[in-house]
């Protein structure tokens, strides 16, 4: 079978090639990819090369095939499998196997399965891990999504808080308490909000930040304050720019209380220090952001951590239990992540997009792997559409949808394969 897949050579050296893959082993499936959600982490590891901890030393002999945020469609079920999985079924994939010592991850560590593919092989180490999961959703980018959000959940599962006097850890973000979300307009932001609003355990106020006033109004335009309200929560959004004293001003949002659960979304100095100053009795802080400087550093108040039993701990990805969660919860209609998603293109757009992801402002970059099509804003659509019946078409169907991504999209893009009619 020939596919085509973005491979990483080594720090910087990325390229997109196609080539015969091997044949299939006794124990192996062959997957066609269908979409892939980049994600910074890709970068890191483009500009890390085997620097970067899951990453294998042998790129330049082996390369690996990047992107890990992916949904498709099995091709071939070897002999082992048959019964289990079968030809048609659609997957996704949870890319951590989370062996401390190989540290192997999908998109990072494997020479011919990724996401930035058009066909993969799935070997049977991630089979028998339980990492080939089902999905039935009726839009493959909701299953690309499927891989952040359990990112997401993995972190309120992770953060915790201890009954004083005990020393049990009562997991799990303080049902009722204070959420404090910060630097939280980008993607994976807007992504908590939508777990904290509509999963199973529930803050009774969110306060979410960020420097970035674009990014926030359109944050709260698809999470209103009054919508949250209806699941009883107080939420508020707040442009740390427009305040000198951006600590008295978050405190102030809380009842001049410390906040219960903290999560940072940017390595930033500045704001994972706001954060520890921010935290209550018995607070918790999650340093979700991923820092791509090994020497990163901010300091913490230490009084507080002995004597107010403040907490911080990072989390970096989720487990197959919480992709089960996170799919069953779009499946279910509680949680749209759909709004994550700011560009489309095709697989011939996944290589520039992934080496520059930085310079690129917006949220998730979807990536329809089997298309041609340049990496396109969605806000983009509209003026595309005056000189082109392609976008025309994509910008009434989002432009009805609230512009935001949908499964009409998805169709329409599939069903033209990417060829902009004029």
């Amino acid at each position: 079978m020939k596919t085509k897949q973005l491979r990483l050579y080594g720090a910087g050296d990325a390229r997109l090639e196609e080539y015969e893959l091997p044949p299939l082993g006794k124990d192996e499936i062959l997957a066609r990819v269908v979409s892939d959600s980049l994600c910074m982490s890709s970068y890191k590891a483009y500009v890390q090369g085997a620097e970067h901890k899951r990453v294998p030393n042998n790129l330049a002999q082996n390369p690996i095939v990047l992107g890990h945020e992916f949904c498709g469609e099995i091709i071939e079920v070897s002999e082992k499998w048959k019964g289990k999985y079968q030809a048609g079924d659609r997957f996704v994939i949870q890319p951590a196997l989370h062996d401390p010592v190989t540290f192997q991850t999908v998109g990072y560590s494997f020479t011919y399965i990724g996401g930035c593919a058009t066909y993969v092989i799935v070997p049977d180490i991630l089979i028998e891990s339980g990492c080939l999961l089902p999905y039935h959703g009726n839009a493959y980018f909701y299953g690309s999504l499927a891989e952040p959000m359990s990112c997401i959940a993995g972190a309120f599962h992770a953060s915790y808080h201890v009954k004083m006097g005990t020393y049990e850890h009562i997991m799990g973000i303080k049902r009722g308490g204070s959420l404090a979300l910060l630097a939280a307009a980008g993607p994976m932001g807007m992504g908590a909000l939508d777990y904290a609003l509509h999963a199973d355990i529930q803050p009774s106020r969110i306060v979410v930040t960020d420097m970035d006033k674009r990014r926030l109004a359109r944050m709260q335009a698809l999470y209103p304050p009054e919508e949250a309200a209806k699941h009883g929560v107080e939420l508020l959004f707040r442009d740390m720019s427009q305040y000198d004293a951006p600590i008295d001003e978050l405190l102030t949002c809380n009842e001049n209380c410390g906040y219960d659960d903290v999560m940072v979304f940017a390595a930033n100095r500045v704001v994972v220090e706001q954060g520890d100053k921010i935290l209550g009795l018995d607070g918790c802080l999650n340093f979700f952001a991923g820092p791509t400087d090994t020497a990163f550093e901010a300091s913490a108040n230490y009084y507080n951590i002995h004597y107010t039993g403040a907490h911080m701990l990072g989390t970096s990805g989720g487990n197959v239990q919480d992709m089960v969660e996170c799919i069953a919860l779009m499946e279910a209609g509680r949680i749209n992540p759909a709004g994550m998603i700011t560009h489309v293109g095709g697989l011939n757009a996944s290589l520039e997009a992934t080496a520059h992801f930085p310079q690129i402002s917006g949220g998730k970059k979807l990536i329809y792997t089997g298309i041609d099509m340049p990496l396109t804003a969605i806000e983009d659509f509209a003026e595309l559409g005056k000189n082109d019946v392609f976008y025309r078409g994509l910008n009434e169907i989002v432009k009805n949808n609230h512009n935001v991504w949908c499964k009409q999209a998805e169709d329409y893009l599939l069903g033209k394969q990417g060829k902009r009619g004029k």
